[in-house]
């Protein structure tokens, strides 16, 4: 079950529920009020529990594993902070962003006590917020974003950064994040790329089209992890595969054997 608002969501998962695709379009500040959310961004994975509060950058490949706890389903609240409402606080403030920062795709701010309030606050107030309170959402949005601020005032280089990502190494790119569920054009975007250009470029790269390349890629890496050991049902999601039966299908496929022949 989720509730789905437009700013401000509580969500509520009763099995292990992963998300589909692995892209975040929006910044949002989170806690998880029961259970567990693991994320991984392909160089670091962490498993946040109950009263934990962490910050998602907006344009990152991240794969979440949401777990209900022994005795609990799985409960989070997000804050999600749209590029209008960035956009217009910067220019109210005038704010000039002097420099990008690197920063990692998720950043823990559980020990900042007065974010960890305000985000209890908001279970106060879910019956408004799910009766759609535009009004109450924004004010809300706004109070999340001074208190990140009074933190630490470096977020708004992260948060107030709304431009679209540059043109980047494209084959350090895929070699990094193949194993990652996004669709061609997301993988596009993140490469500073029209969707026409990734193909014609990733074609001059690597000498195939970008499909076959992904598909190829993930079929060997699972060939290796199988002989290591590994089993198919503990690894096609974290290649990039939706389903076990279309994992099992494709290999098969390619290798001439189920994976668990392997």
């Amino acid at each position: 079950m989720s509730e789905n608002i437009e700013y401000i969501n509580y969500s509520c998962y009763f099995t292990v529920f992963r998300e589909g695709e692995q892209f975040v379009p929006y910044n949002s500040l989170c806690m998880v009020i029961s259970g567990e959310m693991e994320l991984n961004d392909g160089v670091h994975r962490k498993i946040f529990r109950s009263g934990d509060v962490y910050l998602v950058r907006k344009n990152q490949l991240l794969k979440f594993l949401k777990k209900p706890g022994e005795e609990s389903e799985f409960k989070s609240l997000s804050v999600r902070f749209d590029d209008k409402m960035l956009k217009q606080m910067s220019e109210d403030e005038g704010f000039v962003l002097h420099e990008k920062l690197k920063a990692p795709a998720f950043i823990e701010v559980s020990d900042v006590k007065h974010l960890k309030y305000f985000m209890e606050s908001l279970l106060q107030y879910q019956d408004l917020l799910e009766n759609k309170s535009p009004e109450l959402a924004l004010l809300k949005q706004k109070e999340a974003l001074l208190l990140l601020f009074g933190h630490d005032q470096s977020f708004k280089n992260i948060l107030y950064d709304i431009s679209n990502p540059y043109k980047i190494d494209l084959e350090g790119f895929m070699i990094k994040n193949y194993h990652f569920n996004v669709k061609l054009d997301r993988f596009a975007y993140l490469t500073g790329r029209s969707l026409a250009t990734f193909k014609r470029d990733f074609e001059k790269v690597f000498g195939t089209a970008p499909r076959k390349w992904l598909l190829e890629k993930r079929l060997q890496e699972a060939h290796y992890l199988l002989e290591k050991g590994k089993k198919a049902s503990d690894i096609y999601l974290d290649l990039g595969f939706e389903d076990l039966s279309h994992f099992s299908f494709t290999f098969k496929k390619q290798y001439g054997l189920p994976p668990s022949r392997l």
